[in-house]
């Protein structure tokens, strides 16, 4: 075996040498004496409230803890911390504190949540280190932990030492003050902060600032937690002061770290807020996660999909270029990728593993575990073996190490268990991914020059066929991880996301926790959900709303997106051959341009501009005007004489994100995939559309810098009975089961007296916006849902832009 490349990080950081040599003098039985301030508890963290009248409890515990450090060895503090039942596998660095604490005030008791032991943490909070799940580690956090009712036990080894008498004192539990850490902790304790340059405020105010919430102001950098500069410095290149910063590996931020911290009463990740490392040699390396979501955005479109499929030789192995492949053997791809997604931990990680044949070259195995966006702290190897039978074996070593399972019956079978602090397999399919297939911006005017459909339609194919709308609608959801194709999942990993999702979304209507709780049941799901669907931006999801947003319409978008993989294939070869009438071809559709002077358009504009109410971004407020109305005839959707065969047919909007238009005209709309008491999944596993094209253009629209969106109009048979609801229904599976029309009744509706019939029998709910009776609805407008996707046919698709209020447009004639 010959190892490439690595990327193991043996180089040891500052603060890495000195948790390598506390350890040491740990060993020894004895403490290093420039560690000792810094294991200090803050006395200022007690609630001063007084022991027998002996003075003020902070002091004396300052007091208590010198006695401690001086007097006692680490095997001593060990030793202690065994005898009562407390952990000791967390840091070395942090069993001293937590023995301080446990002999001054008492045991802790186990964790409420789920029975693990708790710690005091470096934020001065009381956490558990045990696990909710084998998905999510244990988030139970307070400020005022339980304590033991008994006796501390004192080995022999320390009632022998010079303070058994002082440690004797407070063995008794009503000799024991209460210890409740400060609720207003202090952002900057402990921390060393140098200032340079012309910042928003003086450097007198912030030191000021900085003093009142526990820190100090230096000089100088020697020694500093972080240098704060303007962001005037960087374009001027710096001074020494900051030059010699990044020399010594220290942290250059922004003037907001400094604000957002003291608003937030916590000291904020400072590489969220870094200005300077992008000049460094290595790039920037800031994981996504820790990025401004704008910054974060602006790598994830710019940045190549790594690996496009269960094929897809990992781009970063530079092997692809050689002829490559995935090596395949008795009907296994030895190409893996796995996430894992800890909130309770804080961990969000990514691992890829595969063997790569090379022509005229010995086996490849490729293995890297990271953050995105953080490269250079990723463990990675390329090695090449000369044994195949040894690297087999040896990959299927490394998948159980990562997994905790064995490799070949998850790939032959996907049995697999998940384990606690293990990572779970993302389980790609054999294709493209469309972040890697569809035409890419050069390739798009080329392609559609060379089309033979007209050339309106051409253009819309284009979109479809573009990369650019998946991107977005990827990044927009935070799905976007260039190492992991998630717009190329097997159906039986979105059938897994389905079935985690709807058994949580039952458990959230009948739960009745409440509290810490509650909190630990929505951190498990969290966890769950994005081990499954990775994202840039983990989370802890808190309520039905962002239930609704972040995982159930999420998952909509990436199941259709992951249609349009499979039905866009791979469109990189030669665009002279005309991919985008081949690709409409595939779609088994028909799509036309409606003339604009033919009645259907000006009923079409009518219903729109009537109907349609400004979409507001912040303060600003966007029309839409209608740019092409596209007819569509489709096999996989009813025809229009199927569906004038059925009752109550109305025509109706229905939003939806450029991303999911494909698969709609390809295989038809789909229901929603929950039941929740939010907008658009109020009435179960519905087809839901709306009279109001002001509720359709919420989804259409994308951002203020890509105006261009689409509406559908789709015509809806109602049924017979239609069922009319103010509030969200309490039993939806009968909705679904009996499949009769249901209409929301929101607090605007369409003007009754100015609806019209179109195409002889089916209803155009066109009319202005007036206020409805109905002022305590939680929908805005009306909404109708339909259960029978048969019940529905998609008849136009409106390219629409959005325009900002109040501003002209004026196009300037080229000189």
């Amino acid at each position: 075996m010959k190892v490439h490349e690595t990327r193991s990080h043996a180089h040891m950081s500052g603060d890495d040498q000195k948790k390598g040599n506390l350890r040491k003098h740990k060993a020894e039985g004895k403490l290093p004496e420039g560690e000792q301030s810094q294991k200090k508890a803050k006395p200022e963290s007690d609630n001063g409230r007084s022991v027998n009248g002996a003075g003020d409890v902070a002091s004396e515990y300052n007091e208590f803890c010198k006695a401690v450090e001086e007097n006692l060895s680490a095997d001593q503090i060990k030793e202690v911390l065994e005898s009562n039942g407390q952990d000791c596998s967390a840091p070395e660095e942090t069993l001293l504190a937590q023995c301080q604490d446990l002999l001054f005030y008492g045991a802790l008791g186990k964790c409420p949540l789920c029975g693990g032991s708790l710690i005091c943490d470096k934020e001065k909070r009381f956490i558990c280190g045990g696990e909710i799940s084998e998905w999510c580690s244990c988030v139970f956090s307070t400020k005022n932990p339980p304590r033991k009712e008994e006796p501390v036990k004192i080995p022999d080894s320390v009632m022998n030492s010079a303070i058994s008498d002082l440690i004797k004192k407070h063995q008794d539990p009503k000799s024991r003050p209460k210890r409740e850490l400060g609720s207003a902790d202090k952002p900057f304790a402990g921390m060393m902060i140098s200032l340079m340059g012309r910042l928003t405020r003086t450097h007198q105010y912030w030191k000021k600032k900085i003093e009142r919430n526990g820190g100090k102001v230096s000089n100088t950098v020697q020694g500093v937690t972080c240098l704060v500069v303007s962001p005037a410095e960087r374009e001027r290149g710096g001074t020494s002061k900051m030059v010699e910063a990044m020399e010594q590996g220290l942290p250059v931020v922004s003037e907001a770290w400094l604000i957002d911290s003291v608003e937030k009463h916590e000291a904020q990740p400072l590489e969220a807020y870094d200005v300077v490392s992008d000049l460094s040699v290595e790039g920037k390396g800031i994981p996504w996660d820790k990025q401004d979501p704008s910054e974060e955005a602006i790598e994830s479109l710019s940045a190549e999909l790594k690996m496009y499929g269960k094929r897809g030789v990992y781009m970063d192995t530079k092997l692809e270029e050689r002829g490559g492949k995935i090596f395949e053997k008795d009907g296994l791809l030895y190409n893996c990728a796995f996430s894992i997604c800890d909130l309770g931990k804080g961990r969000n990680e990514y691992c890829i593993m595969q063997m790569i044949t090379v022509p005229e070259s010995n086996l490849n195995m490729y293995f890297k575990r990271g953050k995105v966006g953080d490269d250079p702290n990723a463990e990675e190897r390329l090695e090449e073996w000369e044994d195949e039978e040894a690297a087999i074996k040896d990959f299927a070593r490394l998948f159980e190490e990562i997994t905790g399972n064995e490799f070949e019956p998850w790939e032959r079978e996907k049995k697999i268990q998940k384990k606690p602090h293990k990572f779970f397999p993302i389980d790609m399919d054999d294709g493209i991914e469309v972040r890697s297939g569809a035409l890419g911006l050069r390739q798009l005017g080329v392609a559609s020059a060379h089309c033979k459909l007209d050339s309106f339609v051409a253009n819309f194919i284009k979109v479809l066929c573009g990369q650019e709308i998946y991107k977005y609608a990827l990044m927009e959801l935070g799905l976007d991880p260039p190492d992991l194709p998630m717009g190329m999942l097997t159906e039986i990993h979105l059938k897994r996301c389905e079935e985690v999702l709807l058994e949580f979304v039952e458990k959230v209507k009948t739960t009745k926790e409440t509290g810490q709780k509650a909190e630990a049941m929505w951190a498990d799901f969290s966890s769950r959900w994005f081990s499954l669907m990775h994202t840039t931006r983990p989370m802890r999801l808190h309520d039905v709303h962002e239930l609704a947003d972040h995982a159930a319409s999420a998952f909509e978008t990436v199941r259709d997106i992951n249609t349009a993989s499979r039905l866009i294939g791979d469109m990189r070869g030669d665009t002279l051959d005309d991919p985008l009438s081949d690709r409409y071809n595939k779609l088994g559709c028909k799509i036309s341009v409606v003339d604009k002077e033919s009645e259907d358009y000006k009923m079409i504009v009518k219903y729109l501009e009537t109907t349609y109410e400004p979409v507001k971004v912040s303060d600003v407020e966007y029309g839409a005007s209608v740019q092409n109305i596209f007819a569509v005839e489709s096999a996989a959707i009813p025809s229009l004489d199927d569906v004038k065969k059925l009752p109550n047919k109305v025509l109706l909007w229905c939003g939806s994100r450029s991303s999911n238009l494909l698969r709609h005209i390809y295989k038809g709309f789909l229901p929603a995939v929950c039941s929740l008491p939010v907008p658009g999944y109020m009435f179960g596993r519905a087809i839901v559309c709306s009279d109001a094209a002001a509720e359709a253009a919420r989804y259409g629209f994308t951002a203020v810098d890509r105006p261009e969106g689409f509406l559908v109009l789709a015509v809806a048979s109602l049924g017979e009975e239609v069922t009319e609801f103010t509030n969200p229904p309490e039993d939806t599976k009968t909705l679904e089961e009996k499949k009769n029309g249901v209409k929301g009744l929101g607090r605007k509706k369409t003007e009754e007296s100015e609806h019209f019939m179109w195409r002889d029998d089916i209803k155009v709910p066109c009319g202005r916006l007036v206020p409805s009776e109905h002022k305590d609805s939680p929908l805005e407008y009306n909404e109708y849902a339909v259960y029978d996707p048969k019940q529905t046919s998609i008849r136009f698709l409106v390219e629409v832009k959005y325009e900002e209020k109040g501003t002209e447009i004026i196009d300037v004639e080229p000189e």
